[in-house]
C-alpha cells in the first residue's frame, strides 16, 4: 500500500541511500552501565513532499548494548526508523538536514558475557532481554552533493529487560551516499 502511494505520486520525489556508522550505546534506568561501541549498516529512501519537507524511512542492522566490569551485553537489532525531515540549503550543493521521528526495532541476535560465560541475549535461558524496542530518534546531517555525514540520537521508550527497567540510548555517527 505504501509503495503504491509512492508509485502514484511518482518516483521523481524518491531518492535512495546507503549508510554506515558507529554507535555509542548504553541503557537508561536503574542499571549503572558504561557505553559500548557498536555499528549501524543499512539504507532507505527519502520521499520529498517539496524542497524542504520529506519522509525518510530506513532499515538498519545495528549493534547496541552496554558493559560494566565482567558484564558485556551485545544486542543486534533490525531497526526501522521513520523520520520526518526538513532540508535547508546552506551553500551551493550543500544542505543541512534536521530529522526526527519514531523508530521500531526487533532483537535478532546477540551474546551477553557474564563473568566469562556467554549466553544468548534474546533467550529465555539467557539474560531475558525483550526483542521489541521502540523510541524516538533525532538527527542532523550535512549533504555534500550525494555524500551524507550525520549525527543521530535515539532514546528508547520500552524497557528492554525486566531487571532495572533499562531503555536503549544510542548515539551514532553516520556517513552515506544518495543514489
Amino acid at each position: 500500500a505504501v509503495l503504491g502511494m509512492f508509485a502514484l505520486a511518482g518516483f521523481s520525489q524518491v531518492k535512495w541511500d546507503a549508510k554506515v556508522g558507529m554507535n555509542f550505546s548504553n541503557y537508561t534506568g536503574d542499571l549503572d552501565m558504561n557505553a559500548k561501541v557498536g555499528f549501524k549498516l543499512g539504507g532507505g529512501f527519502e520521499y520529498a513532499f517539496d524542497d524542504t519537507w520529506s519522509l525518510q524511512p530506513s532499515l538498519f542492522l545495528t549493534g547496541k548494548g552496554a558493559k560494566k566490569d565482567a558484564l558485556t551485553v551485545n544486542a543486534y537489532y533490525l531497526e526501522l526508523p521513520i523520520m520526518g525531515a526538513a532540508r535547508f540549503n546552506v551553500a551551493d550543493n550543500t544542505n543541512l538536514v534536521v530529522n526526527a521521528g519514531p523508530y521500531f526495532a526487533c532483537g535478532i541476535a546477540g551474546k551477553t558475557k557474564i563473568a566469562g560465560e556467554s549466553v544468548k541475549t534474546f533467550s529465555d535461558d539467557g539474560v531475558d532481554f525483550k526483542r521489541f524496542d521502540a523510541g524516538l530518534g533525532v538527527g542532523v546531517a550535512l549533504e555534500f552533493g550525494r555524500i551524507i555525514a550525520g549525527l543521530d540520537g535515539q532514546f528508547g521508550l520500552v524497557d528492554v529487560q525486566k531487571l532495572g527497567n533499562p531503555k536503549n540510548m544510542n548515539f551514532s555517527i553516520v556517513v552515506g551516499y544518495k543514489f
